[in-house]
């Protein structure tokens, strides 16, 4: 079981940390490195909207991968989303820009960041199913944070090696070359995934069901068909998790550093505090659910979102950096309440011959939403109504989350095995 976890945590891990480098780098630089003729807010957005555009693929990803999954296996799935998205990522930083190759550069950009949305959209599902298949239904809560981990250890490095080069480099040498360096480490730390991957056998769940059953012809269509409700809903009780991260993680960065004028050390280096609280809440509530259930710890975190959604941008603006790291702190936090049972609860609202497609294309259709929309959303509210308009649209998604949750049943309970 440690091996499967480890297999199931270090592979989410460098799909996140691929996945958030881009998410750094928007942020930070691609804009003028890949759309210099606009204004700084128009290649503000610019930079986002390519951003958002990998959050639509992954739901095509989800049922692509979560077709073979469901009806060849997890195991090989999972190697071919983790090649997929990793060399995605790593062509990234061999990129020409937009001073060298013309309008070329921006769209050879986006068509990588849709591959790499492509991959992400087969990824969780698969670590996911990896972890809580394997599990013991007394753990599973226990042993499916293993993947949920991967994203904010995933992300803690991506913004520590985004910190370290923006650190020691001088500006216009990180502008020009040293961006390019954290997606160069992803043809690393590809080999290093697929080493252990390759290692762990197909889940006993999975393998149980195809010694018995024929596999469904069209998972996608059978999950539509069966369970809609779960979908849907499913969908939209990830969504506070997306709005939460990716506002704080990518959107209040560009707005630190570009409006309140706070250096870009030290941004990231706050930053980094308060994925160290989204890891260890992440963990510790993942771990809770097994006692407590799932449902009600997602409820707990989709309220505190409505909570905190208003308090986020008046902490921001005081540029004071203690309650600046307390703003994204908290904000993680409410992430790490509701991320951390859904490692479990989303495969759990699922049955085994659907479940990578279930699971997969609910988490990922409440990516579209929350995580490639939001950021595009906050940044132009605020311009238009300011911060405080910002803070009502972070609440309401989070009071559609909770809505969601309350309209889900608990699972914790579940047989895996079950058809």
């Amino acid at each position: 079981m440690r091996k499967v976890a480890s297999a199931s945590f270090i592979g989410t891990a460098i799909e996140f940390y691929d996945y958030y480098i881009y998410g750094t780098a928007a942020a930070l630089v691609l804009n003028e490195a890949f759309f210099p003729s606009l204004s700084p807010l128009a290649g503000t957005l610019a930079s986002l909207a390519t951003f958002a555009i990998g959050f639509i693929a992954r739901p095509f990803g989800a049922i692509l991968f979560g077709h073979f999954g469901d009806r060849v296996g997890r195991k090989a799935v999972l190697v071919v989303s983790l090649l997929l998205m990793g060399l995605s990522t790593a062509v990234i930083g061999l990129l020409p820009d937009f001073s060298t190759i013309g309008v070329a550069a921006p769209i050879l950009l986006v068509l990588l960041r849709i591959l790499q949305g492509i991959g992400l959209g087969g990824e969780w599902g698969g670590a996911a199913l990896l972890a809580t298949e394997y599990a013991p239904r007394e753990r599973r809560g226990l042993f499916a944070s293993a993947p949920q981990l991967g994203s904010p250890v995933g992300y803690f490095v991506a913004t520590a090696v985004f910190w370290a080069l923006s650190t020691w480099l001088p500006a216009d040498a990180f502008q020009s070359w040293g961006w390019r360096v954290p997606f160069l480490l992803s043809f690393v730390l590809v080999v290093v995934g697929l080493r252990i991957r390759l290692q762990i056998a197909e889940t006993p769940a999975f393998a149980a069901f195809t010694a018995k059953t024929e596999a469904a012809k069209l998972p996608i269509a059978q999950v539509v068909r069966r369970n809609p409700k779960e979908l849907l809903l499913g969908a939209g009780a990830i969504v506070v998790v997306y709005v939460m991260f990716y506002t704080a993680a990518t959107y209040c960065l560009t707005y630190t550093t570009k409006t309140l004028g706070i250096p870009r050390p030290t941004m990231l280096a706050l930053t980094l505090v308060a994925v160290v609280v989204l890891g260890v809440s992440t963990y510790l509530v993942a771990r809770l659910s097994d006692r407590l259930g799932r449902r009600k710890l997602v409820i707990a975190g989709a309220a505190f979102g409505v909570v905190w959604g208003f308090l986020l941008f008046p902490l921001l603006d005081t540029r004071n950096y203690f309650l600046i790291a307390v703003a994204l702190s908290g904000a993680l936090l409410c992430m790490g309440i509701v991320y951390g049972p859904m490692g479990a609860y989303l495969p759990e609202l699922f049955a085994t011959d659907v479940r990578y497609s279930g699971a997969g294309v609910a988490y990922n259709l409440g990516g579209v939403l929350g995580g490639g929309v939001a950021p595009l959303l906050v940044a132009q509210i605020s311009e238009s109504a300011g911060t405080t308009g910002a803070g009502w649209f972070m609440s309401g998604m989070a009071l559609l989350s909770l809505l969601c949750v309350l309209a889900l049943p608990e699972t914790r309970d579940r047989d895996l095995t079950k058809v």
